[in-house]
């Protein structure tokens, strides 16, 4: 004879639920994608964290078998996009690209209004790739490399500018960096992004920027900027002849490495987790994917979860604690 469900004790009732939860799910898991997934970019199409995941998006979907889209939800200096994927189902169906910006600089920034949470509101899933910043100049500018170009900022304190893409982004901080390490005094102006800043240092309506290498290459090779230093720990192998910012008399501590990475929602289930690491794990692995990343000045990088949590909690207090010694605010 049966027992009554209403006789069985709460726990063992509990524990059929479970195990029938589980079977219900486990082939619906296993079957991962089923539908097309989503890429979403806090930015303009065009951009260098848009390049990058249109790239990836190509690959992982001949890897995944199902379509990878990438959806640009540009506003809030990518914190919009950050707070709509953390609102998402957390299924595997929509992913946040993250950058140095929604998951380092931006918490610092904007504690009031920022929108969405960094660390519990995500389960992250893979880096993705890493992007120097470089120092350019307008090749008119009589300074032909870094200790030069901190000599003429002494000589002309409040004349020289820098352009950023907008107060708080990685290039401003970069400036902010720049001028603080080097004891000169140059001028801020933002714009509405890096295609801009770097359109205003050609024109020579500002001298100088950090811009990003994918961003700022294709200009330094014809000419129209004058590249003089990384700011990551070593050279750039696509511009090998220019120093790293470390290298050079006073600047030994400057290291500023952007990156991107991908976020899940909060709470989506860890076999979604691991067939979408595994997945981005391989082609970031191919040479066509490496090929197309290096032509952007990009490098690819991956990782494992609990590496990324690892590193983003590291980028947090980093850029924290920059943002107040720099006295940066937004909000």
């Amino acid at each position: 004879m049966k027992t009554p469900w209403k006789r069985l004790p709460l726990a063992a009732v509990s524990t059929l639920c479970a195990l029938s939860a589980m079977t219900v799910a486990g082939p619906a898991l296993a079957q991962y994608p089923q539908q097309p997934v989503r890429i979403v970019v806090g930015y303009a199409a065009g951009g260098t964290t848009d390049i990058l995941a249109r790239a990836l998006a190509e690959q992982l979907a001949a890897e995944l078998r199902q379509s990878v889209i990438v959806e640009n939800k540009p506003g809030a200096a990518g914190n919009a996009a950050a707070a709509f994927v953390q609102q998402s189902a957390p299924d595997g169906y929509t992913l946040f690209m993250a950058t140095v910006s929604s998951h380092g600089i931006n918490p610092a920034l904007y504690k009031q209004t920022l929108g969405y949470e960094p660390v519990n509101g995500f389960t992250p899933v893979s880096m993705v790739a890493s992007i120097p910043l470089v120092l350019i100049a307008n090749p008119k500018l009589p300074a032909k490399s870094v200790g030069e170009l901190v000599n003429l900022a002494r000589q002309k304190p409040g004349e020289l500018n820098y352009a950023s893409s907008g107060n708080g982004s990685p290039v401003h901080l970069a400036g902010a960096m720049f001028a603080q390490s080097a004891r000169v005094n140059v001028v801020h102006v933002p714009y509405r992004g890096g295609a801009l800043a770097n359109t205003s240092v050609m024109a020579g309506e500002t001298q100088l920027s950090f811009a990003t290498l994918p961003a700022a290459l294709p200009q330094v090779k014809a000419g129209r900027l004058r590249a003089m230093a990384v700011t990551t720990k070593d050279r750039s192998s696509q511009l090998p002849d220019i120093p790293a910012m470390r290298e050079l008399p006073g600047f030994n501590g400057f290291e500023i490495n952007t990156w991107n990475a991908l976020l899940a929602p909060k709470n989506t289930p860890q076999p979604v987790i691991d067939t979408l690491n595994k997945a981005i794990g391989k082609v970031l692995t191919s040479p066509k994917l490496a090929q197309r990343f290096n032509a952007e000045g990009a490098t690819p990088v991956g990782s494992s979860p609990k590496e990324l949590s690892r590193f983003i909690d590291a980028e947090l207090a980093k850029w924290a604690g920059a943002v107040q010694e720099l006295n940066v605010k937004i909000d």
